[in-house]
């Protein structure tokens, strides 16, 4: 701050004024009338003087973050007129600083400046990453939406649309170097628990409703399938897919991923990966953890080499007779929480209403099978034949594993509670329903109904319809049977401890779907696809890394809590001299800036204060 006042005047009236940096708008301001030089007269003999020290005391006391400011509001001034068809809003955001530090921290903008000047591109990749990445965690939108949107952050970047779309080429081309940077430079944000990873795959859809075609590889020649391809839905969307399969470790953070066309078997992309994955860690062993779908028989034999391991979800009723014999044989089951012998006919028969048995409803039991040979749990694997063809054969091969069946008399109500539902509504289709009309899949309520046709001497059958008792009665026998086979000799406890992890990253899915809106996908080109989910993967990286700091911290929020806080933490710009928080204080915000100590749990923020935090982490 300096004494400004009009020299030429002869009672000149002197002002404290404040020269401000906003953006890349620079302008000087009087924060502070002193007085005139005759109203000065009054109280000293040297008017002059007395406002340079006025000056000098304004200046220690914003030091010290405090200022007496003044300042004229016209309430008929009228708001400047651009061209935009829709208002903005002026409110700019604060609370991407807290995911810019882990950004930061990750060393992305090394990688992609290295990437820039190879390419010699004249735009900035890393600007456009950064935002392009922060706005799939604040606010997803298409990634027009998202330039259209730039403005709504503090720091204002500016790139244009064709840099977006030029940029998400440029990451495509470098795929797996990108994924293995984000993974060495987590280490950088906290330390990874690659003891277990854990693998599962999902699928996404697009607006379109026509696959793509196969294409040649115009480097290599090769044969290439289109990405975008029809295949099975959970949702049953009749749209285009692609999948993705991920790697999490045991924290439930990311480790790295795959696209594949949706047609693919989700089985096929595993071991692919999970070769990039021990490469990553430089051959540290680790167990491989995933559901029955991912847990064929080349993928069991891949992670019983190198020093891995597997644990991964077994079928009870794809076990062979032998084994079935075995797991519904009440004899050798054990309490899981004390080791004591117990029957499952005691399981299924004890009071869950009395007090006394609480703890044995909470329990489960289990039961140790050997499994050595794979053609015991069911499973296939593809023989290649002479003429280039493949089957699906059943597997003949030796593999050392056990199979851990437990039981619990919790999951077996819930399950028959599920299922009595489904036997009500399939009563209610008989009375009031044609069952030709209905939908039918292998999971739904026409399963338990049985069609019978009769006929006499010639005539045309009409069909019967009844519940299917039989398909109940088979149903039940497996209702609170749970199993998963590895080659582990560890403690059942442990592995089912393992195992029941695997929640999380169904969870990352649910992020990635539900809270940065990854799906559908809007793109068109195999190049922009992948970049896309690029995108999202390090978006869903970043906010996982958050949140396990969070919990170190000792503090744990949801995913809703989290995002809300940080949408919410904007700041007004009031008359370019200071901004303003438009956001209240919280829990999420109050451990935020305990982890970070970005100091945004102020009321008030000098520009220049902003703008030495973004420099700093940026």
């Amino acid at each position: 701050m300096k004494l400004y006042y009009d020299r030429n005047s002869k009672d000149p009236t002197y002002f404290i004024q404040m020269g401000i940096r906003n953006g890349k708008k620079t302008t000087t301001k009087n924060v502070k009338r002193i007085g005139k030089h005759s109203e000065l007269l009054a109280i000293t003999d040297d008017p002059f003087t007395y406002a340079k020290k006025q000056v000098a005391l304004f200046n220690e006391e914003y030091k010290k973050g405090k200022a007496d400011l003044s300042f004229k509001i016209d309430f008929s001034q009228k708001l400047s007129h651009t061209a935009d068809t829709a208002s903005k809003s002026a409110l700019l955001n604060v609370g991407y600083f807290t995911l810019q530090q882990i950004y930061h921290d990750l060393g992305v903008k090394t990688f992609l400046m290295d990437i820039q000047n190879d390419s010699k591109v004249t735009f900035d990749c890393d600007n456009i990453n950064r935002f392009l990445t922060f706005a799939r965690i604040l606010e997803p939108r298409s990634k027009l939406g998202t330039f259209d949107r730039l403005s709504s952050y503090y720091e204002q970047p500016s790139f244009d649309y064709q840099h977006i779309l030029r940029f998400m080429d440029l990451l495509e081309n470098n795929y797996s170097g990108y994924l293995e940077q984000l993974y060495h430079g987590s280490f950088n944000v906290l330390k990874r628990n690659t003891s277990v990873c854990y693998f599962d795959c999902t699928n996404y859809y697009f607006e379109s409703q026509h696959e793509d075609g196969e294409y040649v590889d115009e480097v290599t020649g090769e044969i290439l399938k289109g990405l975008r391809r029809y295949g099975p839905s959970k949702q049953h969307q009749p749209s285009p897919l692609v999948q993705m399969g991920l790697f999490m470790d045991g924290d439930g953070i990311p480790l790295s991923m795959c696209i594949t066309p949706g047609s693919d078997n989700e089985q096929t992309c595993a071991v692919p990966l999970e070769k990039r994955i021990t490469k990553m860690f430089q051959g540290k062993p680790f167990i491989y953890c995933a559901d029955a779908g991912l847990g064929s028989y080349d993928i069991r034999k891949f992670n019983s080499l190198g020093g891995r391991a597997f644990i991964v979800t077994q079928s009870v009723k794809k076990l062979s007779d032998v084994l079935q014999q075995a797991v519904f044989n009440d004899h050798g089951y054990r309490r899981l929480s004390d080791g004591s012998s117990i029957t499952i006919e005691e399981m299924k028969t004890f009071d869950r209403f009395s007090q006394d048995n609480l703890s044995l409803y909470n329990d489960k039991v289990y039961k140790i099978l050997t499994a050595d040979r794979a053609v015991d749990t069911g499973l296939y694997e593809e023989r290649v034949y002479k003429n280039g063809n493949t089957k699906m054969v059943k597997s003949k091969g030796l593999l050392k594993q056990r199979v851990i069946v437990t039981f619990s008399r919790k999951m077996m109500e819930y399950q028959r509670h599920i299922r009595n539902s489904q036997i009500e509504r399939a009563k209610n289709i008989l009375s009031h329903y044609h069952v030709e009309d209905v939908k039918k899949g292998p999971h739904d309520v026409t399963r338990f109904i049985r069609r019978t046709s009769t006929g006499k001497n010639g005539e045309k059958a009409s069909d019967h319809y009844e519940i299917d008792l039989s398909v109940i009665e088979n149903e039940e026998k497996y209702d609170g049977y749970y199993a998963v086979a590895t080659n582990l000799a560890d403690d059942a406890e442990n592995i089912l401890k393992i195992s029941s992890q695997r929640y999380k990253i169904e969870d990352c899915f649910r992020v990635l779907k539900t809270n940065f809106e990854a799906r559908p996908v809007h793109h068109r080109k195999r190049e922009r696809i992948i970049a896309h989910f690029m995108i999202c993967y390090t978006a869903l990286l970043i906010y996982r890394l958050l949140e396990k700091k969070l919990d170190q911290y000792g503090t744990h929020f949801t995913t809703d809590d989290i995002l809300e806080t940080l949408k919410n933490m904007n700041v007004a710009n009031t008359q370019d001299m200071f901004y303003t928080a438009t956001y209240t204080s919280s829990e999420v915000c109050t451990a935020l800036n305990g982890i970070f100590d970005l100091g945004l749990d102020k009321k008030y923020y000098q520009p220049k204060e902003l703008n030495q935090k973004i420099k700093k982490i940026t």
